[in-house]
């Protein structure tokens, strides 16, 4: 008889999850080995992770030492290890950014890119804005984004090897993160509680260490740099850090010791007088972009086809009222000195809403109020910005100039253009009353090509003694500049032909830019050592004038001819004014006897006292009780 075989027994195929149960039984640990692993597995990640974060902020600090080319980038460097707080308050941002990123995704690599890339994402921009324009980061230009790409689009980013190593380290940042720092933290509540922890860690920072000025004086850090140089202290505590602290002036503060009813009281004692009507004339208010008189430098005052392009200004100056700006800015920053000039406010913050200013004052005179600019009215928001001034009527790109002139083109020929439309515009305007014009032009506005100029060649590396980029720099520069002051002639003149009385105001808003890092001001000899008045003046000076035509001398009894002084732009209407014998607002009366005090009001804290920038302006009286009145009118009184 055949033995009868057992039936098949079936079987399941085995599958993916069953086999790696079966292998992790097999090598699973001890119960107290694998606790150890567990303990030692958190103690590495807390380690890699703060490491990296630290590394990161380290990083950020080599961008902020050789973002100025003026300073020994490893005395710099040294200065910040030698310094604990400073030290400290760099580093503790990206690795809270770190474990943050970390408790929220249970990644180390998005935990490291979380904080990667906004740390040196600042930096970035820190090292570029300083390198281009000499003016470090601060957080009120978070208000510019929509700016920023307009502005940076011209200029030359110098991709240096620090630049390549920030992207090696994101990349092995993120490499090392993904293989040696395979597995997060699982549980939920550990990493809610992780989470909130940092958070909570980061606000109680922010408002007790980073926006602290008790801190910020603690971390003065001087041994390397000037001191009075705006860029120089930034950098010398680094990037994140001075960049946080930045946050104090992102909304308005009002200054020590201010009582809004104690201020408003004080302003209405100065009653301010209407122009009287047989002494009203028009003005014509024009800043012209970037515009600086070169043969100020000595280098240049000797080469004769430089004086040659100035020559016309000079005969202008010569039957004008003329003297200096003494800005706050200098390569950038432009509406700091047109609204300086447009409401005599010393500091301001960003318009927002109707706010009382001089055009206000003409429009409550019977004045019409208007102006141009062959550019953007997104730009610095002028388009609402100017009507909150109180400009009745403006002409930008989108409204006028957009089918004369391209916007991109207008940057380098659209002077002669503003110019007749400003005439144009003038003599249909007058015949309906008095006008108040204020224009901004656009022709200048930096960056310079390096490149020979399809014009003249002003200078040559023979005559000058100046590099060749340098020469042709500022060859590419003199071009737009005899354009714009063939334009103010052809102004004036059109301006002389008319019947009505206008008065016109002309002044630069900053020095031009020169170079990345200020290259061809190095060369013509300037410091910018803003503590002597050599150097203050290389760095913020700037021409005005103001001229008055055949029919306004007549009307005001004026010849206004003479020096007028130099002074901050927020008094250059009160200058204006008294050229013309009218008395103006309440504020203007205020203004006069804080000129007198000092005719600086710099953003540097710095006033002028015995014939140079002086500190210490913070303890006078008068200028605190200025500036309280200064607040209440710009922030509380509201438009007349």
């Amino acid at each position: 008889m055949t033995k009868q075989e057992p039936p098949p027994v079936w079987r399941e195929p085995l599958k993916r999850d069953d086999i790696m149960k079966t292998l992790l039984e097999i090598l699973r640990l001890p119960p107290e080995a694998e606790e150890r692993y567990k303990t030692a597995h958190h103690i590495w990640m807390a380690l890699a992770l703060t490491g990296l974060g630290c590394c990161t902020g380290g990083l950020s600090l080599f961008f902020a030492a050789t973002a100025y080319v003026k300073l020994n980038s490893m005395a710099l460097l040294y200065s910040y290890l030698a310094n604990p707080l400073i030290l400290v308050l760099n580093l503790l941002p990206p690795v809270l950014l770190i474990w943050l990123f970390y408790f929220l995704s249970r990644r180390a690599w998005v935990g490291f890119l979380g904080s990667f890339i906004p740390t040196i994402g600042v930096a970035l921009v820190n090292y570029f804005k300083i390198r281009l324009r000499s003016d470090p980061l601060l957080a009120t230009d978070l208000r510019l984004a929509a700016e920023a790409g307009g502005i940076v689009g011209g200029y030359t980013l110098d991709l240096t090897w620090l630049v390549w190593f920030a992207l090696f380290c994101l990349i092995a940042g993120v490499l090392f993160a993904v293989f040696f720092m395979p597995k997060g933290l699982r549980g939920w509540r550990e990493r809610t509680f992780g989470a909130l922890s940092c958070l909570a860690l980061m606000a109680a920072a922010f408002v007790s260490l980073y926006l602290n000025p008790e801190v910020y004086a603690r971390t003065a850090n001087i041994r390397f740099i000037n001191q009075w140089s705006d860029v120089e202290v930034f950098v010398s505590k680094g990037c994140t850090y001075p960049f946080l602290y930045s946050f104090r002036d992102m909304f308005p503060t009002p200054p020590p010791g201010y009582n809004r009813d104690e201020a408003a009281a004080r302003l209405a004692e100065y009653a301010g007088d209407d122009i009287p009507a047989e002494k009203k004339v028009s003005v014509m208010g024009i800043m012209l972009e970037a515009f600086c008189d070169l043969t100020d430098f000595e280098a240049l005052a000797g080469q004769e086809s430089v004086a040659r392009v100035y020559a016309p200004w000079h005969e202008l100056e010569e039957r004008s009222v003329s003297g200096n700006l003494l800005t706050n800015i200098f390569a950038g920053g432009t509406v700091d000195t047109e609204w300086a000039f447009l409401t005599g406010y010393s500091a301001h913050e960003d318009f927002r809403s109707p706010t009382d200013s001089y055009v206000w004052y003409f429009r409550e005179q019977g004045y019409q109020t208007f102006g141009s600019h062959p550019g953007h009215g997104w730009f610095y928001n002028r388009q609402n910005v100017n009507q909150y001034l109180g400009f009745e009527d403006y002409w930008f790109t989108e409204n006028h100039y957009g089918q004369l002139v391209d916007p991109t083109a207008a940057i380098w020929n659209s002077d002669p253009l503003l110019v007749q439309e400003l005439l144009r515009q003038l003599e249909d305007r007058t015949a309906q009353g008095p006008c108040f014009s204020f224009s901004v032009s656009y022709q200048n506005h930096g960056p310079y090509a390096d490149t020979p100029t399809d014009g003249t060649a002003y200078l040559t590396p023979t005559g000058s003694g100046l590099t060749e980029a340098s020469c042709n720099i500022l060859n590419n520069y003199l071009n737009g500049i005899s354009r714009t002051v063939g334009a103010v002639a052809e102004l004036t003149q059109g301006l002389e032909r008319l019947e009505e009385p206008v008065v016109l105001v002309l002044f630069g808003d900053h020095k031009p830019w020169a170079g990345n890092g200020n290259s061809v001001y190095t060369e013509l000899g300037a410091d910018f050592d803003i503590a002597t008045p050599e150097g203050f003046y290389d760095y913020y000076a700037t021409p005005y004038l103001i001229w008055a035509n055949p029919a306004a001398r007549e009307v005001l009894g004026r010849e206004l001819t003479g020096t007028g002084g130099d002074f901050s732009p927020c008094f250059l209407m009160q200058e204006l004014f008294d050229q013309c014998g009218w008395t103006g607002p309440g504020f203007m009366e205020l203004s006069r006897e804080m000129r007198a005090v000092t005719p600086l009001l710099h953003v540097r804290g710095l006033s002028w006292r015995d014939g140079a920038p002086a500190q210490g302006l913070e303890e006078d009286a008068f200028y605190q009780s200025f500036r309280c009145m200064e607040y209440y009118r710009e922030q509380e009184a509201g438009v007349p």
